[in-house]
């Protein structure tokens, strides 16, 4: 550090992938370093340009820094929201952690959010900035917490990351994707431990693969999940990619009886309730015994280029949106998935979410908790993004984005993985990749007829034809069958959540949470 360096306190979480460039320029400027690590060039990096260098950061973090001299404190938390940071503040303190349970530990009668089941029921998750307990918020993504110690004043503020100019046209998208993406995974990379790729057998995690093979060769390393039960197991595309690197590769077997025994382990892992997350809790067990301390994973494409159905979908409800008082109404008296269409009349713009993704109608978790129907929706109704003006794939993308992945998959991916001291790296979430991306313009990101488009055309020849000319198949286990064949575990559940596992899953869920509640069995 500068001989002139003032007291400072760091607390970190995370990776800065960009280390070395950034402990170059600050090398550069007088700044003298006695480790190899990113913390002590994060910590140099605040001390040369205080605020300005949170924008600087390329990674996944969540850090705290108490600056002694200035009187002043941080939260701050990576662009994407990858790495989780909750606190809660009052008159007489502030307390802040990665996990809520950690808060929780700090009390154990801290009041919970009375509308934390309203809200896990409907969407499946629990959306930012609410926790289960009272007044314990999430940290939003791409900003900081500052407090000032002297005259106890607070704000969170928005931090600027890279910016790219507007890319207009086609060859210029694919050109700059083609560059970008690989340079991407290069920086996730980088690490002093093993670390592998995940492979579902998808165009995602294919690819990861395939430009991971350009760093490490026949030393890459590979791990998939498969299943006894044939119709959810993608062996058959793994192995394609696989022969195709030749590099060490793993296959894990999950069966009925490891989902079963694992339940009271799973259940400790997750630190908020969840419908989803088993997967990247056996891929992380995996993985960690294994010997790898850190995996790439495919996260993050499906929302950036369009692989949902919701983006063809969400253009049925742009007429909808219109009319949200009569949809609601129709909702109300339709059947089957049909209900959600009652979710059109809420107020704000959570409506088209849940009516596209959501768990249980409002209807239903009215029976479930025995409250006003108008009452929930309101509840629901606080939920928001930051939406774009037209509804069309440009808001099917920052509606996956900021709802779906920021408060689900990345959030299950983080406590499901750390519960196995795994990291879990997400390259398309790169911040400088991901700026790049969201740069180019929506009519040529997207298209109406062939998901991810825009990233088949720039890397199609990098994977064997066979994985993008099938049809889309998520990475998901066997549940139907599963919980179908335990009515003694996942019986007992109220009519409502009859039908998808999904929904009944998401009751038992709520039946057993918080953490480290033993299932029923």
């Amino acid at each position: 550090m500068k001989a002139t360096s003032r007291a400072v306190w760091l607390t970190f979480n995370g990776e800065i992938y960009n280390f070395r460039e950034l402990k170059k320029e600050l090398s550069s400027l007088g700044h003298v370093f006695n480790s190899t690590s990113d913390t002590e060039v994060l910590l140099n990096s605040y001390l040369q340009w205080g605020e300005a260098a949170f924008g600087k950061f390329i990674g996944m973090f969540s850090f705290a820094i108490y600056d002694r001299d200035k009187s002043l404190f941080y939260l701050v938390r990576d662009h994407a929201g990858i790495k989780p940071l909750y606190y809660s503040i009052d008159e007489e303190k502030l307390v802040f952690a990665s996990e809520v349970r950690a808060i929780k530990k700090l009390n154990p009668d801290w009041p919970e959010n009375s509308a934390w089941r309203v809200l896990f029921l409907a969407f499946g998750h629990l959306p930012a900035p609410y926790t289960t307990l009272k007044n314990v918020l999430t940290l939003p993504k791409q900003s900081f917490f500052r407090l000032d110690l002297s005259s106890r004043k607070s704000e969170i503020k928005g931090y600027q990351a890279p910016l790219f100019s507007p890319i207009n046209s086609l060859d210029a998208a694919v050109n700059s994707i083609r560059e970008e993406f690989p340079a991407a995974i290069t920086r996730h990379l980088i690490s002093d431990a093993p670390i592998g790729v995940f492979l579902s057998g998808g165009v995602d995690s294919s690819l990861i693969a395939s430009l991971a093979h350009r760093v490490h060769g026949d030393n890459l390393r590979t791990l998939s999940i498969v299943f006894n039960e044939q119709a959810y197991s993608e062996e058959k595309y793994q192995k394609i990619v696989t022969d195709k690197l030749k590099c060490h590769h793993e296959s894990f077997l999950v069966t009925e009886k490891d989902f079963l025994e694992s339940l009271p382990d799973i259940f400790s892992a997750m630190d908020q309730p969840s419908s989803d997350g088993v997967n990247t809790y056996f891929i992380s067990k995996f993985a960690r015994n294994a010997g790898l301390k850190a995996v790439l994973s495919g996260l993050g494409a499906d929302e950036m280029f369009g692989g949902y159905a919701s983006f063809t979908r969400i253009g049925k409800l742009s007429a909808v949106k219109r009319f949200p008082r009569l949809a609601g109404f129709a909702g109300s008296l339709a059947g089957g998935k049909f209900n959600r269409l009652s979710y059109m009349s809420t107020e704000g713009n959570s409506g088209v979410y849940l009516t596209l993704r959501g768990i249980f109608t409002g209807q239903e978790i009215s029976r479930l908790l025995d409250m006003d129907v108008s009452e929930i929706h309101k509840l629901v109704g606080k939920i928001d993004f930051q939406e774009p003006e037209t509804i069309g794939a440009q808001y099917a993308s920052r509606m996956e984005t900021d709802l779906y992945m920021h408060n689900q998959l990345l959030k299950d991916t983080d406590c499901m993985s750390m519960w196995h001291s795994l990291e879990i790296r997400v390259p398309f979430l790169d911040t400088r990749f991901a700026g790049i991306v969201s740069s180019v313009n929506p009519a040529i990101k997207f298209h109406a007829s062939t998901p991810k488009s825009l990233l088949l055309k720039s890397f199609s020849q990098q994977l064997p034809k066979e994985l993008y000319t099938r049809p889309k198949m998520g990475f998901t286990f066997p549940f139907n069958d599963w919980i179908a064949n335990n009515p003694t575990v996942f019986g007992g559940i109220d009519n409502a959540s009859s039908g998808h596992w999904s929904k009944v899953w998401t009751a038992y869920v709520l039946k057993v949470f918080p953490a480290g509640n033993k299932p029923i069995a």
